[in-house]
């Protein structure tokens, strides 16, 4: 009895121990990131006026202007990239689930997705300059949507083939019961019963690559002027952001730090949209 009550303090204690670093490294990091949305919000918001939507990025040195232009870039080139990164990722999602399975190419698939989900964004910039622009001659729209299409791709391909595998086995036989083909229980039955996991890995894509900097200084590049043409330099927001925090210019850096608020609303609305998507996930 003795040994029992000395064993059952001393997992209590470790108990407590884990607990109170638990929540001591939550409140640090919580603490961290609303200091970081204090700082970002309080230098954000006074620059937010009816300029910002509707004027295009000032030249140097001068007063007033927006980032209508860097805006406007970055909708396109990231829903360029949606456009392209959606059908790839889920198909092959599909494929890794329901056709490939243990095969070796999906063995193979899976050891390239993963290097690619861990290799860093600039390195990645820089394998498409050297492929899409270097060869071109000029930087373009294009170039920086094919650059966040890598980066997006591996996110939504392994959040489909992980929200695959949770669906039952027992409703693809029943499918397969009925007469069904591969294609139509893949697409028709197994997809929709996840359709909500896989909304979460396409909000969770767009969130990551929404404020990539580094793949787009090598690609798109910018644009201090108004553009919709994708086949030549378009301003976007993280690269104006990147631009303007550093200069000497007090309009730019507070340009800057609305860029910044902006980016960090679009993000912080996608991850709460993905976590009650994955909320609903759950409770179904």
């Amino acid at each position: 009895m003795e040994m029992n009550a000395q064993l059952y303090t001393k997992r209590r204690i470790t108990s407590i121990l884990g607990l109170a670093f638990s929540m001591t490294a939550m409140a640090i990091g919580l603490a961290v990131l609303l200091w970081i949305l204090y700082v970002l919000f309080a230098n954000g918001l006074s620059a937010l006026d009816g300029h910002l939507l509707f004027s295009d990025t000032p030249a140097p040195g001068t007063e007033g202007g927006g980032l209508r232009n860097a805006i406007v870039g970055s909708l396109m080139i990231v829903g360029l990239t949606v456009l392209v990164s959606t059908p790839v990722g889920i198909l092959a999602g599909i494929y890794l689930t329901e056709y490939g399975d243990e095969s070796k190419t999906a063995e193979l698939t899976r050891f390239v997705t993963d290097i690619m989900l861990s290799a860093p964004s600039i390195v990645l910039g820089l394998f498409v300059y050297a492929i899409a622009v270097a060869t071109v001659g000029n930087f373009s729209g294009y170039a920086g949507s094919l650059a966040l299409s890598l980066i997006a791709v591996p996110v939504i391909m392994r959040t489909t083939e992980n929200m695959l595998r949770l669906v039952p086995g027992s409703l693809r036989e029943a499918a397969f019961a009925l007469g069904a083909p591969r294609w139509k229980v893949s697409t028709f039955i197994t997809l929709r019963a996840a359709k909500s996991g896989v909304m979460t890995g396409l909000l969770l894509a767009v969130a990551r690559i929404s404020g990539e900097t580094a793949p787009l200084l090598f690609t798109a590049l910018n644009n201090q002027f108004f553009s919709t043409n994708m086949g030549a330099p378009m301003a976007n927001l993280p690269v104006v952001i990147f631009q303007f925090a550093m200069s000497p210019y007090d309009n730019w850096v507070r340009l800057a730090w609305a860029g910044a608020l902006l980016i960090t609303l679009t993000v912080l609305v996608l991850n709460v949209l993905a976590r009650v998507f994955f909320r609903e996930k759950v409770s179904a």
